[in-house]
């Protein structure tokens, strides 16, 4: 599931799990940055801007991005149930 380095399906390995990191600690990273309001801390004019603009649509667009190990991971644990079925 994680490559040949990262040991075996049920023991994933540290790289696998950072993989599985990524998307919930960007979502996360968007959540806070869309209800904070701080980007008009880095640029004044953007107060007016919609919250879903600049680091959040660009925080939302990375967890999606790197939603691809969640999704493999999802794939794999419904054909093992699948088999046992």
């Amino acid at each position: 599931m994680f490559g040949p380095d990262s040991g075996s399906a049920s023991d994933p390995g540290l790289a696998g799990w950072l993989r599985l990191a990524a998307a919930p600690t960007f979502a996360v990273m968007a959540l806070v940055t869309a209800l904070s309001g701080d980007a008009g801390m880095i640029c004044p004019p953007a107060q007016t801007v919609s919250p879903l603009s600049g680091m959040t649509l660009m925080y939302v667009l990375m967890s999606i991005f790197h939603g691809m190990p969640w999704l493999n991971l999802m794939a794999r644990l419904w054909r093992g149930a699948a088999r046992r079925v």
